[in-house]
Order: structure tokens, then sequence, then C-alpha cells
């Protein structure tokens, strides 16, 4: 099968073109530097130079393309939205321009609810967008990213706490991307589904950050304590620790909405919404070599 892969160098992305690679798939990466992909080529991929928010970069990439995998990738502007969408609406275009049959779209808990969620208020209209260019569009709806845990690496190293707005009694998925990319990549290669799907990808259970907190402290070898913030205390730690304002802003408004029930997934745990990495898994092997080595510096 040949796929295209417009996000290679993320945590999803990688992992993603590593398995179809080893699978024994067609491949195509788009990528601004040849540097970060160097190495799946030489593993059999091939590179197309150039932004995805680029017309001519989709038109290099996608011409007898079987499958689009999609990401739309943080972007560090105060536009970041409007960008997202334009983009995202953009490819579906191409997508369709080029007759593409098939589209994998990483989307997130909460994108049913539009805007009003921060970083995923986009999310609903790029949904929209591949659907209506594409005949068998996947969303998968991922959890909250257990990578997510690695930006409080400092806080736990200086205070032995996790910082958040939302509150103890909530409970929500947590999911590694690794299990995210295996989702994927099940979908790519599976040419039997059809149609329009939302797929949840929630991890092996909802935690609460209290439980959060007790798992970490069984695998880091640490007391670990989680610690409410409100609203604005979140935003002033933000930009007092250099994230702009708007970025900032962004963010609050995401866990104004977790508060509100609105980045509640919309599609139930089941047996395929359900993934097997644990969160003491993930400690383990990822967050805890990270946090040994912040601790001895």
């Amino acid at each position: 099968m040949s796929i295209v892969i417009n996000t290679p160098n993320g945590n999803i992305g990688r992992s993603l073109v590593q398995k179809l690679l080893k699978a024994g798939h067609k491949v195509t990466v788009i990528s601004r530097t040849p540097e970060k992909v160097a190495d799946l080529v030489k593993q059999g991929a091939k590179w197309v130079q150039g932004s995805i928010d680029a017309q001519a970069t989709l038109d290099a990439a996608l011409p007898g393309a079987e499958a689009l995998f999609w990401l739309t990738p943080s972007a560090p502007r105060p536009d970041f939205v409007e960008w997202a969408t334009a983009t995202g609406r953009m490819a579906a275009e191409r997508v369709k321009a080029h007759g593409v049959k098939r589209v994998v779209l990483i989307s997130s808990v909460g994108a049913q609810n539009g805007p009003g969620s921060g970083p995923v208020s986009s999310l609903k209209a790029i949904e929209e967008a591949f659907q209506a260019a594409a005949p068998n569009v996947v969303s998968l709806r991922a959890g909250f990213f257990m990578e997510n845990l690695l930006r409080d690496v400092q806080g736990l190293a200086k205070t032995g706490a996790i910082f958040s707005p939302n509150p103890e009694t909530k409970r929500f998925p947590m999911v590694a991307t690794a299990d995210i990319a295996a989702k994927a990549a099940g979908f790519l290669t599976d040419a039997s589904w059809t149609g329009h799907r939302y797929v949840g990808v929630h991890g092996p259970q909802d935690l609460t950050y209290p439980e959060v907190a007790s798992i970490l402290t069984q695998v880091l070898g640490l007391p670990v304590k989680y610690v409410r913030v409100g609203l604005e205390d979140a935003r002033n730690s933000m930009t007092g620790a250099g994230m702009p304002s708007w970025m900032a802003d962004s963010f609050v408004e995401m866990y104004g909405a977790i508060q509100d029930g609105r980045m509640d997934p919309a599609e139930p745990r089941s047996k395929e919404t359900t993934t097997p990495t644990t969160l003491a898994e993930f400690a383990s092997t990822v967050l805890k070599p990270v946090l040994e080595q912040a601790r001895a510096s």
C-alpha cells in the first residue's frame, strides 16, 4: 500500500513510519528538513521536502497515494486554530483532487464540541473537511497523551508534585503515543473498513490526577503528590515560565473545557478504544529515565 505521512518527526508519526516500512509498505514522508528524516529515507521512505501548509508540497506527495495519515502539528503561532483549520481544509481539497481514498486523521477527545477548547478547537472542522473530500475517513479521537507528563519533569524533580487545574475527582483517558501509532497503522493497512468513522483511543483506563500521582509514586521511587491550582494561577505560572500569553490563554481555555465536561470522550470505552500500555509501564520506560537525568543535573 502507498501511504503518505505528513508528520514523520513526531512521537506518533515516527513510530508509525517505522511500523509501515517494516511491514513492506511504500511510505512517503513530508519534512522541511532532510536531516530529520534521513534515517527513514535509508529505511526506504520517499521524502518530499516542504511545509504541509503549502499546496505544492501536498501536490508533490499525494499522486498515486492510496492513503494519507494526517496529524495537525503544534505550531507556535497566535493564529494556530485558524492556521490549523485552513491547512486541514487545504489538505482535504488536495486529497479530493488526487483521488486519495483513505484518510486516517489524528483527532482528540473533545473534538466533537468544536471551538472553545484551546488547541483542540480546530479538529472538528478538520474532521468534517476530510469527510467531505474522501470516501473513507477514520478520526482517531485520542485521549490525553502520557507523554504530556514529560512537561512536569522539572516540577517532579524539584518539588515531587504535579500541578494542574483539573479537579481531583475528574477522570480522563490517558494513552501512550506508541499505542496511537499502532492503532493508526492498523487502519492504514486494513482495506476492509469503509465510510466515515470516529474511533476513540483511550489507553487502558481512565484516571484521576491523584491516581496518576499514586502510580508515579510507586514507579519513580519518590513520593509524588497532586496539587490543584486555579486557572489564573496556571496562566500566571505558564507566562512566568516564558510562555507567550496567547499560548497560555489557549491552554487555560482547554483546562476550562475539561472542567466543563467539553473534553469528555464522545466515544464510550470499549474493547476497540482500549489500548495496552499502562501508565506504570510508560512511567518506568519513558518518564523515569528523563526524571533521573533531571534530578542528577
